[in-house]
């Protein structure tokens, strides 16, 4: 079978977005503050670029096709899924905002700094944990579709050995620790509602593969769990 790879990112795309996603951040994080002055948001924008920058990094040397199938939505991704992820990231692009609202102009949330190293914490892990999903997992896409055209198949090594969806393990590390690494409890309304769509993804994902995908029932049946071993 002839596998077929997604088109690389165009060049204007990659300097739009290159351009266009610190400019985002920096928007998100200091309009809601009020001020550039505050060096809570200056840490956490610093540590997001080094953390994201070493998964890149580390991506580029052991899987760099994984640029290709992550740029863009691929033909074929199921429509619900579409759905799924523009909910995820209206909570996504609420949670910043509002921690930073919160923390930086009206000091609503009175969080310890244990706290807000926990958050830093989740955060690094579930880049990290991310990271090593797409690593060992050439067919990790932004959109739920069986990619038939690129031979998919079961990946099952990694940490795919612990979880069936490690990628959405992730991501909901990752809303958690942006609320608290930014010293917010209000931003974790949003990021509470962003994992439970994700976790609705999950469901729904799981339910396609095990119908669709060869040998993937077998694998369920071997890990058990879709995100918490021993819990779910």
């Amino acid at each position: 079978m002839t596998v077929t790879e997604p088109p690389p990112m165009s060049r204007t795309a990659a300097i739009s977005y290159a351009i266009g996603l610190p400019l985002a951040l920096l928007a998100l994080i200091f309009l809601p503050a009020g001020r550039l002055g505050w060096p809570p948001g200056w840490i956490f924008l610093a540590f997001l670029f080094a953390v994201y920058g070493v998964a890149v990094l580390v991506l580029k040397r052991v899987n760099p096709a994984i640029f290709r199938a992550r740029n863009r939505f691929q033909a074929g991704t199921k429509r619900w899924d579409v759905i799924l992820v523009s909910l995820i990231c209206l909570g996504l692009v609420a949670e910043i905002p509002v921690a930073t609202f919160d923390s930086g102009r009206m000091s609503w949330s009175a969080m310890p700094i244990s706290v807000v190293i926990l958050g830093y914490v989740l955060l690094g892990a579930g880049i990290g944990f991310g990271a090593w999903a797409q690593a060992v997992n050439r067919f990790f896409e932004p959109g739920v579709r069986l990619q038939r055209e690129r031979g998919q198949h079961v990946i099952s090594n990694g940490p795919y050995a612990f979880v069936r969806h490690p990628g959405y393990v992730s991501a909901i590390m990752v809303f958690a620790g942006l609320a608290l690494a930014l010293a917010s409890w209000w931003a974790l309304i949003p990021a509470a509602w962003a994992s439970a769509v994700l976790i609705l993804r999950t469901s729904w994902e799981d339910a396609l593969l095990q119908t669709e995908l060869e040998g993937y029932a077998d694998y369920a049946r071997r890990v058990r769990f879709r995100l918490a071993p021993g819990l779910w």
